[in-house]
């Protein structure tokens, strides 16, 4: 009888912090929209007020109109998808093979990947700058797109790892007793319980992809080759002077595209997960 009294106080709590956490959460992005309505003078003023008392939708067209915006926005398209078309590929087979097989693969496998997330990236930026202008390719989004595969790979592989070890072995021996071949059994019986995985994983080289800053600014010269991180950060002038109102316009476009690719990847998250339980 008691417990029954605290469930509803304690329902209730839960979603008090839930809301508490989403407010949290979101409060930045909807701070972010708010400041790009508001007026050049707003901005620069010592208003506090949240809100736009002039909606000033011409930053959106400024922030569309200079540095470059469109173009940005394609290029860290290209990037972005082609590092996570790439690395899912890479890391589902290798994330297997180190989850299953014991021995000298795994040890390497491991080692690089606990390796690759001990040095700064500072440490390594000039060589890796020397390495990709030898072989002609700074400045280009295709060298761009070798070190994001590089970089985001050790963690795809550790995610995918953990979703494989999560796997009941019991499942691939009965495939086997069956008379499937490695091949047939990793196509319909691992393969399709990964799904969660390999979504959750995507989405995450996605987004590191699309946000990452430090390489675009360093490796790319040319404002044809520019990313969205990169041509954002042109809103700010030589002597610190910042164009607030285009900058948070080109702000939300920018978050416009991941959100999208989420909302899409967050159905085949959820059907996979499904899948996986009616599966398993």
């Amino acid at each position: 009888m008691a417990l029954t009294r605290t469930r509803p106080a304690t329902r209730g709590a839960q979603y008090v912090g839930l809301a508490a956490y989403m407010v949290f959460l979101g409060f930045p992005l909807f701070y972010l929209l708010m400041a790009s309505l508001k007026s050049t003078q707003q901005l620069a003023s010592l208003d506090v007020w949240i809100f736009p008392r002039s909606l000033a939708w011409s930053n959106f067209s400024e922030a569309l109109a200079s540095q470059g915006i469109v173009r940005a926005t394609a290029n860290t398209a290209i990037v972005s998808l082609t590092t996570t078309l790439v690395v899912t590929v890479i890391a589902l087979p290798a994330a297997y093979a180190m989850a299953r097989f014991r021995g000298r693969l795994r040890l390497i496998g491991t080692g690089y990947v606990l390796v690759s997330q001990v040095f700064p990236v500072i440490l390594i930026i000039i060589p890796l700058f020397l390495i990709l202008r030898t072989i002609n390719l700074n400045d280009s989004l295709v060298g761009l797109t070798l070190v994001y595969v590089t970089f985001c790979l050790p963690f795809a592989l550790w995610m995918l790892q953990g979703f494989v070890a999560a796997i009941p072995v019991s499942l691939e021996e009965a495939a086997a007793m069956d008379g499937a071949s490695r091949l047939t059994m990793l196509r319909t019986v691992v393969f399709p319980l990964l799904v969660p995985g390999t979504v959750a994983t995507a989405m995450f080289t996605f987004v590191s992809a699309w946000n990452e800053f430090f390489f675009a600014l360093v490796l790319l010269q040319s404002p044809d080759n520019f990313t969205l991180s990169r041509s954002l950060a042109l809103f700010v002038g030589a002597e610190g002077q910042v164009r607030l109102g285009p900058l948070a316009a080109g702000a939300v476009l920018a978050s416009i595209p991941s959100l999208v690719f989420f909302a899409i990847l967050q159905r085949r998250l959820t059907g996979g997960l499904l899948s996986g339980a009616v599966k398993g």
